[in-house]
Formats: C-alpha cells, sequence, structure tokens
C-alpha cells in the first residue's frame, strides 16, 4: 500500500491510499484521520439528559447533541469524558459506565467515539473551548427519544447514545 497525506489541519488530515482489493485490482482510497473522539450521555437523578445546541457548520444548521470532544494527546478516554462534560455543561460526573465505541464513519474516516454514561453528576464548571457557543437544554429522557422520532435530534452519536441510555434504564 502506499499512502500521501494532502492536507494536515487542526482537527482533520486527509491522506491518499492506493491499495489493492482482495481480487487484486488496484484502487485509491481517500481517508479522513480524526483523533479519538468521546461522547457523553449525562442523567441527573430526575431522569433528566443535558443536551448541548450548537450550530454545525457543516449542517448549516444548529443541533442538539450529547457533550462530545476529542481525546487530548496523553489523555484518557475518561478522563477526556469528565473534561468535555465539565467544559460543555458545568457539571463532573460521580459515576462514569462506558457503553461502547464505534467507528463514526468507517467508509472515509478512521474517528472512533467512545460512548459513556455519566450518573451521580455534581456541579463543577471549567472554561469552554474558546471557538465554541453552547447552550445547554435539560429535558426528560423520554422526551429526547420522541426528539429523534420526530427528527428533531439526527446527529448519530446522541441517537446511538440516548437509545443505549435508555436501553439501560429499561433492563
Amino acid at each position: 500500500m502506499e499512502s500521501s497525506r494532502v492536507y494536515e489541519g487542526r482537527v482533520v488530515s486527509l491522506r491518499v491510499d492506493r491499495v489493492k482489493l482482495p481480487g487484486g485490482r488496484s484502487t485509491v482510497r481517500e481517508v479522513v484521520e480524526h483523533a479519538p473522539v468521546v461522547a457523553i450521555v449525562a442523567l441527573d437523578g430526575q431522569g433528566n439528559v443535558l443536551l448541548v445546541r450548537q450550530y454545525r457548520l457543516p449542517a448549516r444548521q444548529s443541533l442538539l447533541e450529547i457533550p462530545a470532544g476529542g481525546v487530548d494527546p496523553g489523555e484518557s478516554a475518561e478522563e477526556a469524558a469528565q473534561r468535555e462534560l465539565q467544559e460543555e455543561t458545568g457539571q463532573r460526573a460521580g459515576r462514569l459506565e462506558r457503553l461502547c465505541s464505534f467507528f463514526a464513519s468507517p467508509g472515509y474516516c478512521d474517528e472512533y467515539m467512545h460512548l459513556y454514561l455519566a450518573t451521580a453528576l455534581e456541579p463543577s464548571a471549567m472554561a469552554a473551548d474558546a471557538d465554541e457557543s453552547i447552550e445547554v437544554v435539560r429535558l426528560p429522557l423520554s422526551e429526547a427519544l420522541r426528539l429523534i422520532e420526530r427528527g428533531e435530534i439526527c446527529d448519530a452519536k446522541t441517537i446511538v447514545g440516548l437509545w443505549a441510555a435508555a436501553r439501560g434504564e429499561s433492563s
């Protein structure tokens, strides 16, 4: 396999790979490289989920999402989950449980997400990233699930996270 980097950015990089397919034919694949990510379903003691509303340029709209962000070099996924939760919601999890991990869009991107359930929340604010404008939205988990059904929550990590949290609550 031959590989060449054609772009290196702050958030993503792009490489082009020339690969041999199982049948022997050669082809070119473009791969977006992205650092690992954490996403957090934060549930308070009243059964509410803490979501964040923020504008997403590629979607050209504000989306309602679970808190999420990148894992910094030298940081564990659990540490990143706590940090992102504090930065985006002003809360810290007394209990953090791994739900699952998955590739976000493996057809063209190597981004790997670690999904956590955060409970026993306590106030603990950290400064948000300078380039983020976030509104925290607290609503019952059941209402968030209805927003998925109505197409008002259309972010994949959020859908996976909320369904996983709801499945855990019903078992």
